[in-house]
């Protein structure tokens, strides 16, 4: 690993993540609301998590791919932000078209290209830190990327909400037609995405390869497609030991946030709103308050954000990612016995931590195990074990709600709880060569400017 890189400002860290924002502005937007329009549009609940088998199988093809494509880019843009800009275009496309779907088809179709374009941005973001930042900046790196994942989080889940309190519009939506709120906060959702990106953009410059050279000879080299697809295979097969520990915590981590995501919405519509019609009053207010929920998780991300790298150096990045997890675990198993809606903000507390360690501390761990010149090819291939236990959710989830859970949307999000404390104990077998640097990471200021 190149140990030359030097250490970044507090300001720069800043610029460099920004993106994220964005990002996950149209991210949180899709996952507070998806499942809602879904079932605007006449999906019924196990019909759900087949719907969003975009989201998983276009990770799974494009973020490896990217990954490739960005090792292997220099240009008057740099290595990654070309595809920063590229997917954030993209994306703001999908955004604006999103709410004008009107059948169940068009809206799946545009959540592919809405989640492809997504990807196309997210991907490279992780690599930069690894990029730019020496290896004792990496954990506050990932952290600052949680901070405004978690800030973008809080106002994409609310959007709705604010529309509804300060516009005012008519709660009743007509069958086969996206609510006004919703539509209004993709909207701004394309404009905030982009506007965010671009920041990152214009202030943030890379470092050029160190072998300009080699850089060149390789890049010269013929990528047919099935070469490309060997190689990332070949970077399978060679997974570093601490790769494949963390595949274990990834899997079971990720599979429980499926199920949170895909089902709390529309569970506090119906099992703590008591809507039975995915077209009345009472459910439009429920599936905002999931969203004011999903805020609630989001600002605990933002705020937990902040004392991560402390954590982590206090206790050790395994310990503290084993107890984020926990505490995750039990703020979605509370929800069983959960009936009001503002008990439902203090699960969401437990779920923010797990959220932000989620974001940082896993990659934090696995830059240091890394080889030089791959990391973009490797954490695509990381993100597998993101998108792998979510095409088992879309594929077998709607089964076991039907046939197993009755159709109770809780028990499904509680099922995920289950899913964190096993991810909780695999963290704990995970061999972390953190360098002897982040013994002392305890956010001294002078480190910070």
């Amino acid at each position: 690993m190149n140990t030359a890189r030097p250490a970044l400002s507090t300001r720069a860290l800043w610029n460099m993540s920004f993106g994220f924002f964005g990002i996950q502005f149209g991210w949180g937007l899709q996952m507070a609301n998806m499942s809602a329009i879904y079932e605007h549009l006449g999906a019924s609940a196990d019909q759900i998590p087949m719907l969003w088998l975009a989201a998983p199988m276009t990770g799974l093809l494009v973020q490896p791919l990217i990954g490739h494509m960005s090792d292997r880019t220099w240009g008057k843009l740099g290595r990654r932000r070309p595809y920063f800009l590229a997917g954030a275009i993209l994306s703001a496309m999908a955004l604006l078209l999103m709410p004008l779907a009107t059948a169940l088809l068009s809206a799946a179709i545009l959540l592919w290209i809405l989640d492809a374009s997504i990807n196309i941005s997210m991907e490279p973001f992780r690599a930069f830190v690894a990029d730019l930042l020496p290896e004792s900046q990496r954990t506050r790196g990932f952290a600052t990327q949680s901070l405004f994942i978690g800030l973008g989080a809080v106002i994409a889940s609310m959007m709705p909400w604010l529309v509804t309190h300060f516009m005012h519009p008519s709660q009743v939506t007509a069958p086969g037609h996206v609510p006004y709120t919703v539509s209004i906060s993709f909207d701004v959702g394309a404009v905030v995405f982009l506007g965010a990106v671009l920041w990152t953009v214009f202030t943030t410059k890379e470092r050029p390869p160190e072998d300009m050279e080699a850089f060149r000879k390789m890049k010269a080299e013929k990528q047919s497609l099935g070469r490309v697809v060997k190689e990332i295979l070949g970077c399978v097969r060679t997974m570093p030991e601490t790769m494949r520990e963390l595949a274990w915590v990834q899997i079971f981590t990720w599979l429980g946030l499926f199920c949170m995501w895909l089902y709390f919405p529309v569970a506090v519509a119906r099992n703590v709103f008591g809507a039975t019609d995915g077209n009345s009053p009472e459910y439009a207010a429920g599936v905002e308050w999931a969203g004011v929920c999903f805020a609630v998780y989001s600002g605990v991300c933002f705020f937990a954000s902040f004392y991560l790298p402390g954590l982590a150096a206090r206790f050790g990045r395994r310990n503290a990612h084993a107890m984020a997890l926990t505490a995750g675990a039990l703020g979605l198993l509370s929800i069983v016995v959960i009936h009001n809606k503002y008990l439902l903000l203090l699960s969401m507390v437990g779920v923010g931590i797990a959220w932000a360690s989620v974001l940082s501390v896993p990659y934090a761990i696995l830059t240091g195990c890394l080889p030089e010149g791959k990391t973009g090819v490797f954490m695509g291939i990381f993100n597998f074990f993101i998108v792998l236990p979510e095409i088992l959710a879309s594929l077998g989830l709607g089964w076991v709600v039907s046939h197993l859970l009755h159709n109770n949307r809780l028990l499904a999000v509680a099922a995920g709880g289950l899913c964190m404390l096993v991810a909780a104990v695999f963290v704990l077998r995970v061999k972390d060569d953190a360098p002897a640097e982040l013994t002392n990471l305890v956010l001294n200021e002078q480190e910070l400017t």
